[in-house]
């Protein structure tokens, strides 16, 4: 039977089972501190707490929830890519990229996914099962242990990975609890973004939250029809009714929202797209992020060319809609996710 993941106790959850093991209070911060600052992965590594505490602990609970399976870097050294298989044999993705100015994690929420967007190599890949808190924190402290080899810091944690974060949303904002609280990793909420496909209940729950956190919807279409064939969700949660819970969540946090649109060839691209996208967000605080979408073998279509992306931009733009196009990163090691982890049971 897998042990319980001691990253999915928060700091008072972890002081009541101190306390059943009749510990004093200080354990609490010690163990904490072993964990978040010095980001340790094995009971061995605390000196400052007793032997019979460690073998008490490691009976029970398991520091590192994820095991490295495979692992590919692209051919500029800027996209790192890991396979992990976590409790219960399950396999999730997480990927590392490198900026000049940063370097951002992108961490998976869920085994596989339910939504079945069509483009989507997680999607097409089924669903298993939700990731607990710690199995999320575990993937970002990977990432912090690394960098640390090197003299980096890990500066933005972006939950884009395999999954729908909002469907896993307790889990998710556990997660983030303990990724923000000071005593623990400290770590700033305006550097982590959320992004979702649009489950509006759990998006009007976040909404009352006003938090810091950044939020990010996948559009994909500007229009219903069309919306509900990339993406299934839009049947159950349709853009209309998802861009009113987006101007709720703008006007009251007063937080810009990014709107996520991947372009794709001859489906979502045209002028009168663009247009459509226009009267959809027009007057809300918002910025659309564009990317030509990544290719992959579960979807036969390409992605825009790059005078296509640069032309719906400039549609945008001059109608004042805040735009940027982002960068393609690690096609040639199937950065897309759920792309190594189908390869990896195709073998």
């Amino acid at each position: 039977m897998d042990k319980q993941l001691l990253l999915d106790l928060n700091q008072e959850e972890l002081a009541e089972e101190l306390k059943k093991l009749k510990q004093p209070g200080f354990r609490t911060k010690q163990i904490l501190e072993g964990l978040y600052k010095h980001l340790y992965r094995d009971f061995s590594e605390f000196g400052n707490i007793p032997n019979s505490l460690k073998e008490d602990l490691n009976s029970t609970f398991l520091i590192d929830p994820i095991v490295v399976k495979d692992s590919v870097v692209s051919r500029d050294k800027q996209t790192e890519k890991y396979l992990f298989e976590v409790q219960q044999g399950n396999r999730i993705e997480t990927v590392l990229m490198k900026y000049s100015d940063r370097n951002t994690v992108c961490v998976s929420t869920q085994v596989g996914c339910p939504l079945g967007c069509v483009f989507c190599s997680t999607g097409q890949g089924g669903f298993t099962r939700n990731l607990s808190a710690g199995e999320i924190l575990g993937q970002i402290m990977f990432v912090m242990r690394l960098l640390k080899t090197t003299d980096e810091k890990l500066t933005n944690v972006v939950f884009m990975g395999m999954g729908e974060p909002f469907l896993n949303y307790s889990a998710v904002m556990k997660s983030i609890d303990n990724l923000t609280n000071p005593d623990l990793l400290n770590f700033g909420a305006r550097r982590i973004t959320i992004s979702t496909v649009g489950i509006i209940p759990k998006l009007k729950e976040f909404t009352a939250l006003d938090s810091q956190v950044n939020l990010a919807v996948s559009l994909h279409a500007p229009e219903n029809e069309l919306r509900s064939m990339l993406v299934p969700a839009n049947r159950l949660h349709p853009l209309t009714s998802l861009i009113d819970a987006c101007r709720e969540y703008t006007d009251k946090t007063r937080r810009r929202i990014t709107f996520e649109y991947a372009l794709i060839q001859d489906v979502n691209d045209s002028d009168t797209h663009a247009k459509q996208l226009i009267s959809l967000i027009k007057g809300m605080l918002c910025h659309v992020n564009l990317i030509a979408l990544n290719p992959s073998n579960e979807y036969p279509l390409p992605g825009s060319s790059r005078e296509r992306v640069d032309a719906f931009a400039k549609i945008l733009t001059d109608y004042g809609i805040p735009c940027s196009i982002r960068l393609r990163r690690g096609i040639e090691i199937n950065a897309g996710c759920g792309q190594l982890a189908q390869s990896q049971q195709s073998k």
